[in-house]
C-alpha cells in the first residue's frame, strides 16, 4: 500500500484506534532489541587486568586490577528530536572488566524508530542512591551484584572504582604501592548539619552523524563503545599517581569524573548486526 493511502485510511479511522501508520518499512508500534557493547582500551591496546603494564602522559607506569562502573539513566532521540526514555527499572547496568558478560547492554521492547543519538549517564542518580533498599535489586543490590560499590557510611553508590599499582605511587604503611580511583557522590547532603557534595554525576551522549540507528522488530542493532583508561589520567585535568594514589570522597573526584567522562567515545554502529 502507497503511503498517502495509508495516511488516507488512517484518516478515516481516526478515532477508531488505527494504529496501521508505517514508516520507513517499520510499524510504530512495533518493539525491538538494541545491544550496547562497551570495549575497554588503553589507548591503542586492549585492556589485560593484572599483567597489562601502561603508561599514563606524566610517565607514569600502572597496571589495572581492578575496573568497574555503572551505566545507567538511557535515552534515545529520534532523527525528529523526541526523546525516547528506556525504563528507568531496567536501566541500571553493573559494568565489570572481570566478567566479559557484563560489558554488553541489552536493552529489549525499545520502540521501532530511526534515532540519531543516544545519552546514557556513567553513574546512579540521586533518585536510586536514596531509594529505600528494598528497592534497589538486581545490579543495584548493594549485597549482591553491587557488593563493594557502595559507601554504607554515605548512602551513596561508587560509580566509576578503578584500582591498580603502580611504582610511582606513595607507598602504603606496608610497602605497597597500590593506587585506587573510587568515584561517586551525586551532590546530596551528608553529615550533620548536611553538607552539599560534589556532583561526580556525567552524561554521555553518543550522535549518529548522518546514519541512524535503526529499531525494527526483527533487526538488532548493536552500538559499540570504547573506554579509554588512559584519559581517566588526562583528560580535562592531569592526574598523578604520584601526588594521588588515593582518590575517594575528595575534591578531587571531580577531576577524575571530569576525565572520565570524555573517555567514552563511538567505535560503530551496527544496524545488521547479527
Amino acid at each position: 500500500m502507497k503511503l498517502q493511502y495509508l495516511l488516507f485510511a488512517c484518516f478515516l479511522f481516526a478515532g477508531s484506534g488505527c494504529d496501521l501508520f508505517e514508516s520507513d518499512g517499520f510499524n510504530v508500534d512495533d518493539k525491538g532489541t538494541l545491544k550496547i557493547a562497551f570495549d575497554n582500551v588503553v589507548g591503542d591496546k586492549d585492556l589485560v587486568l593484572n599483567t597489562g603494564s601502561y603508561a599514563n602522559a606524566a610517565g607514569e607506569t600502572f597496571n589495572v586490577t581492578t575496573l568497574k562502573y555503572f551505566v545507567s539513566n538511557i535515552k534515545l532521540t529520534t532523527e525528529e528530536g523526541k526523546v525516547v526514555v528506556y525504563p528507568q527499572e531496567s536501566s541500571y547496568f553493573l559494568l565489570d572488566e572481570t566478567d566479559p558478560t557484563s560489558l554488553t547492554l541489552t536493552l529489549t521492547d525499545v520502540p521501532a524508530g530511526n534515532y540519531k543519538s543516544l545519552t546514557y549517564m556513567i553513574g546512579v542518580d540521586s533518585l536510586r542512591n536514596t531509594m529505600d533498599v528494598s528497592k534497589r535489586t538486581g545490579n543495584l543490590d548493594i549485597a549482591g551484584k553491587a557488593k563493594g560499590m557502595y559507601w554504607s557510611w554515605n548512602s551513596g553508590y561508587i560509580f566509576f572504582k578503578m584500582e591498580g599499582q603502580s611504582p610511582q605511587a606513595k607507598p602504603a604503611a606496608d610497602g605497597t604501592t597500590n593506587y585506587r580511583y573510587h568515584i561517586g557522590q551525586y551532590g546530596g547532603g551528608f553529615g550533620t548539619p548536611p553538607v552539599k557534595t560534589i556532583n561526580n554525576l556525567k552524561n554521555n551522549t553518543l550522535t549518529f552523524g548522518t546514519d541512524m540507528l535503526k529499531v525494527r522488530k526483527n533487526k538488532t542493532p548493536q552500538v559499540e563503545v570504547k573506554m579509554d583508561v588512559l584519559k581517566v589520567f588526562t583528560g580535562q585535568y592531569t592526574m598523578r599517581l604520584a601526588e594521588n594514589p588515593v582518590i575517594m570522597v575528595n575534591p578531587l573526584g571531580a577531576n577524575v569524573s571530569a576525565n572520565y567522562a570524555q573517555a567514552y567515545a563511538l567505535v560503530s554502529m551496527k544496524n545488521n548486526a547479527p
